[in-house]
């Protein structure tokens, strides 16, 4: 669906056309708004040539003791997303205004995943869902069997799917259940490095990264809010907040009581999530073990499930099938950013406010102040 009207003019300067374009607009932005900035590249190139960078912008007000973390491209192609986030942030004077006043500081890691934001893909260069990755490796990973029975039918031998294997797939869930399915499907699996939700068999250059930048930038801070910006789940333009910490009750509450009792938690079976382990979110407990912690996931539904599962499924298929006809190639890689992005002014509107808002009641929280007075009433920003 096309762009019907302009709802605002600085829509289009948060919402990037590729990674390249995001990448010089963060950096550009953030050099304006702070000198603590670092770059952590791969040894890779990207889409069209760039070099690929994890960037780091850490924005610190005299004496913060509070440190909200804002990060996009977890999920490579979610990106486009993310990014659009962080950007508005840097320009909106008043919420970083309030945040200086407050004592918050603000980390912002754009693209933790640049491999899969530059190729329009969700995994990294290794096919690793960095969002599985976070495990303890060497001891027992979490097993999977349902993954296991389906990875054949999921990633075929040929693409697009012949009606044979959609029989299969429909079979399965007619005996076992959507429910089961999502779960099965997405909770992550350790043993098929060509399949979907592939979570490593060892941290992955993206997380040992993360794991720096959070022990260099974080750790000094007592009290650690973190938004992780997502995309795909849950209906079209609407951001559901997910619970992204431990099965802890005082975590669980303070995220409540910072934004809203509509925060859903994968693990009640209340979030169009599975009850995944390994996400990224975690390594905050291990890089900055002595704050006090508030995590979510701020996830923008986009298509139905089923489109997002076949745009990961033909994406899994093209990584074992490099030699595809570019017409298919192309096909499944404009399949992956349809997925993941809605390039509409109305969808990107409801992720500015929804995200500004969330960002907002971040502060609130770590200030210590729920009603939202900071200082002066909100005032409406144009997005």
């Amino acid at each position: 669906m096309g762009k019907l009207m302009n709802l605002s003019p600085n829509i289009d300067r948060y919402f990037s056309s590729n990674y390249a374009q995001a990448r010089q607009r963060f950096l550009t932005a953030a050099q304006a708004r702070t000198d603590r900035l670092e770059s952590f590249p791969l040894d890779l190139a990207g889409a069209g040539g760039e070099e690929l960078a994890t960037d780091v912008a850490l924005i610190t007000p005299r004496n913060a003791q509070h440190l909200l973390i804002v990060t996009s491209a977890t999920h490579g192609v979610e990106g486009f997303c993310g990014s659009a986030c962080q950007l508005a942030l840097l320009d909106d004077d008043l919420l970083l205004t309030r945040a200086a006043e407050a004592g918050i500081a603000l980390l912002l890691i754009h693209a933790i995943n640049p491999y899969g934001f530059s190729w329009c893909s969700r995994t990294n260069e290794d096919n690793i869902d960095l969002n599985r990755n976070a495990q303890r490796f060497g001891e027992p990973l979490p097993g999977n069997p349902g993954y296991a029975e389906l990875h054949d039918f999921l990633v075929p031998l040929a693409w697009p799917p012949t009606t044979e294997n959609q029989q299969v797939i429909a079979a399965y869930i007619e005996r076992h259940g959507s429910i089961h399915y999502r779960d099965a499907v997405t909770r992550g699996q350790y043993t098929h490095p060509d399949g979907i939700f592939f979570g490593g068999k060892e941290p992955s250059q993206s997380l040992r990264t993360l794991s720096e930048v959070l022990r260099t930038h974080a750790s000094r801070f007592a009290d650690i809010g973190w938004i992780d910006v997502h995309t795909g789940l849950g209906p079209r333009g609407h951001g559901e907040k997910i619970f992204a910490g431990r099965r802890n009750p005082e975590e669980m509450a303070r995220a409540r009581s910072w934004w809203g009792q509509d925060v859903a938690v994968p693990f009640a079976g209340t979030s169009a999530s599975a009850d995944i382990t390994g996400h990224l979110a975690s390594t905050i407990y291990t890089s900055c073990p002595d704050a006090r912690h508030t995590l979510m996931a701020l996830e923008f539904g986009t298509v139905p499930f089923d489109a997002m599962i076949n745009a990961l499924r033909g994406e899994a298929w093209l990584r074992t099938h490099p030699e595809a006809p570019s017409d298919i190639a192309q096909s499944i890689r404009q399949s992956m950013r349809d997925a993941f992005y809605c390039d509409h002014d109305l969808w990107q509107g409801m992720v500015l406010g929804q995200s500004r808002v969330a960002i907002l009641q971040a502060l609130c929280g770590l200030a210590g102040d729920p009603r939202g007075a900071l200082t002066e009433p909100p005032v409406a920003s144009e997005v």
